[in-house]
């Protein structure tokens, strides 16, 4: 199934996997590679078809080895007490998206030390395998030296002490430990990120520049660059995060709630929903219920999931998302914990509750909108 721009192909441990469209480019640039230079080098002799089918062998194992490297975080954040909604294979590896950051270090130190050990033990397995299948079956051995390599230099780069990188996590980890302070923390791994990612470049560049100097085309070069780009605008975005981050910690919903609460009944149909109340500009997003008792929430989004043509036969209580389904915040919550509620169910705006009484609505543009105006006013 497509979303977005990532194929889900299932899922593991309750988490869903997708394969991200940008990652068939690497898929089909490692198959290349295989195939027609690393297999046919260091083993001549054999035939066309074989060095395929050890090529298209070895990279699926590699993906399944990226996929198995991010598990393992994910599985560690679970124990945790973390919520993951989903790995994406793409272009530069693996991400696991975690709907909330680690709260304290060591929980961030087990999580990211997860991912290089288990590279480094896909690894030693596949040395092991290489080392007893050698004199029995070369093409096994093949493929098992080849990923024995690539596990080992993946679990070496992720250790480098950059963030967003596995062994920057470490060190911001560490140093938010002993600092106490995780904006302090994540400025000094994030330095060393940039840092490394400047580096991959100027060698990428150099690499380029060397192969054109000996005329003939490296992709070497442009890779070294493309993931130092990458790194460096990961670990910009990373520091950004927990700016932000410690600035919703330090918001209290009431602070920004919205009070004039747009209202919609069970019973109203979506044609009048669409048209008395969305385009007259009362809201795109309503509570359900008789104006103090909640019974779910109506968005635009779910009126749109209907024809347009069987709006005026369908009520809202068809469509709205129950009250049991919802995440409820509290005025004394801060936007952190909410934002947190928001991405877990995937909803864009959340109920805020003083026992059975609903005082206020809260939504992702409203906090958009608040970063908006602190950004203008230059906080």
């Amino acid at each position: 199934m497509l979303t977005g721009t990532a194929w889900s192909i299932g899922r593991i441990f309750g988490i869903q996997i997708r394969i991200d469209t940008s990652w068939l480019i690497i898929f089909a640039l490692v198959l290349v590679i295989l195939s027609g230079n690393y297999f046919p080098g260091s083993y001549p002799g054999w035939s066309v078809a074989l060095y395929w089918f050890l090529a298209i062998i070895s990279t699926l194992l590699f993906f399944a080895s990226v996929l198995a490297h991010e598990l393992a975080h994910s599985v560690v954040a679970i124990r945790q007490g973390e919520q993951v909604r989903s790995i994406t294979l793409f272009l530069f590896g693996g991400v696991a998206q975690i709907t909330q950051e680690p709260d304290e270090p060591r929980k961030e130190f087990l999580m990211a030390l997860a991912g290089p050990l288990m590279s480094i033990a896909i690894g030693a397995v596949s040395l092991l395998v290489w080392w007893l299948t050698r004199s029995i079956s070369m093409p096994v051995a093949a493929v098992a030296g080849w990923l024995m390599q690539m596990n080992f230099v993946l679990a070496v780069f992720n250790l480098v002490p950059g963030f967003p990188l596995d062994g920057g996590r470490i060190l911001r980890s560490i140093l938010w430990r002993f600092t106490r302070d995780l904006q302090k923390a994540t400025r000094v791994a994030t330095r060393v990120g940039q840092v490394f990612a400047v580096v991959l470049i100027a060698l990428g560049v150099f690499s380029l520049i060397d192969s054109f100097r000996r005329g003939h085309g490296s992709l070497s070069g442009i890779w070294l660059i493309m993931i130092g780009w990458f790194i460096h605008s990961a670990a910009v975005r990373g520091y950004e995060q927990v700016v932000v981050r410690q600035v919703l910690s330090r918001t209290r919903v009431d602070q920004m709630m919205s009070r004039d609460l747009p209202w919609a009944q069970v019973s109203m149909s979506l044609y009048t929903l669409i048209h008395e109340q969305v385009l007259a500009g009362r809201g795109r997003a309503f509570l359900v219920g008789n104006g103090e008792v909640l019974e779910g929430i109506v968005c635009l989004s779910d009126a749109k999931k209907v024809p347009s043509v069987e709006w005026s036969r369908t009520h809202v209580g068809a469509v709205m998302t129950p009250r049991d389904q919802l995440q409820i915040a509290h005025p004394g919550d801060n936007l952190d914990r909410v934002l947190s509620r928001m991405s877990v169910q995937g909803c864009a705006q959340v109920p805020i509750m003083e026992g059975d009484r609903v005082v206020g609505l809260i939504s992702r543009s409203d906090i958009i909108e608040f970063f908006k105006t602190r950004s203008e006013i230059e906080v």
